[in-house]
């Protein structure tokens, strides 16, 4: 078994936490945060060690691996110093989405965990359901032919008005990676955002993409909307047909193009996903599993390298915005 803590106790570590405890290959050993109250009622509650400073837990514990839930600005302010110490200790890092708030810093983080060959994988828990792998599948077998559209739909309702970019690097690393997860990297987007009435959040967005296999896209984003409704939509259509995975795992359905049957998948009552927490248990799960498979670390699904690449489609829609102009997305090397 791994040994591993989760270090920032708010409320999406206090998700990856029970996941750990509750998973045969993890030894869930430790947790920390800065603020005592949180670390200690943590270590109450799961029956674990609490640590104030990662200085201090990294000096006190032999650990495997580590999940960074620290938020701050954007909800990735606060990765980057927690990230590298325990990357420089040598350890496997799960970290939260977005990977940083800041570009510079998430590009810094990457080449470390490179340098030091280990695991660094972001918390893109949404592309970890079967329906999604299914999709996947029929994308990579041909069944749609040849890739012409996507479109992708991600909304929710939130009054966080944190920074005028809170919408787009908070939520959409999501989106983009699902996006890229069907049909491969983006190579440019135009971008248009708008505020609702009151808010200095720029709380919806219209983004066209391109990827580089000639596929076009969209992206429609919304912090404006009821959270009761459907939360995301993902569709993609080749010459052979269309398929369309409706609020995140509830239903896939697959749309030939030269016959009226349709296949659908839905989420079975009995031994599908019981809700979207489950998308973290199945997503750290596999992050176990790929450790201690110790596959190649550059074939780590999403990996930190993938949370860098849908920062820097998020950094380009933003530039676009500002510009008014199609602006290019970063190659990744």
């Amino acid at each position: 078994m791994l040994k591993v803590a989760v270090i920032g106790l708010g409320n999406i570590g206090n998700t990856h936490a029970p996941v750990y405890q509750a998973d045969p290959l993890a030894n869930f050993v430790a947790v920390c945060d800065i603020i005592k109250e949180k670390a200690d009622k943590a270590a109450e509650r799961y029956g674990v060690r609490a640590y104030y400073s990662v200085e201090d837990l990294l000096k006190n514990e032999e650990l495997d691996a580590v999940s960074v839930c620290s938020a701050g600005v954007e909800n990735g302010g606060d990765h980057y110093e927690p990230i590298m110490q325990c990357l420089e200790a040598g350890l496997n890092v799960l970290g939260e989405k977005p990977i940083s708030n800041d570009i510079v810093k998430a590009r810094a983080m990457v080449k470390k965990a490179e340098e030091k060959g280990v695991y660094f994988g972001t918390n893109l828990n949404h592309r970890f359901v079967p329906p999604a792998a299914k999709a996947k599948q029929w994308i990579t077998e041909g069944k749609l032919g040849h890739l012409l559209l996507m479109n992708m739909t991600m909304w929710i309702g939130n009054p966080n008005e944190t920074s005028p970019w809170f919408h787009m690097r908070a939520l959409h690393p999501h989106s983009f990676d699902i996006m890229r997860f069907m049909c491969g990297d983006i190579k440019r987007v135009h971008a248009f955002m708008n505020h609702a009435p009151g808010r200095i959040c720029w709380s919806n967005a219209q983004i066209n993409v391109e990827f580089t296999n000639g596929v076009v896209g969209h992206l429609t984003g919304s912090y404006d909307t009821n959270p009761s409704h459907n939360l995301e939509r993902c569709e993609v259509m080749g010459t052979e047909g269309r398929l369309v995975l409706d609020n995140l795992y509830e239903e896939l359905t697959f749309y030939p193009r030269r016959s009226n049957e349709l296949t659908v998948i839905r989420n079975s009552i009995m031994g599908g996903l019981s809700g979207f927490g489950a998308t973290f248990t199945n997503r750290i799960h596999r992050w176990l599993e790929q450790i201690h498979a110790e596959v190649p670390p550059e074939e780590l699904e999403a990996s930190a390298r993938e949370g860098l690449a849908v920062q820097e489609v998020i950094e380009a829609a933003i530039r676009s915005h500002e510009s008014g102009k199609a602006e290019e997305v970063p190659l990744m090397v």
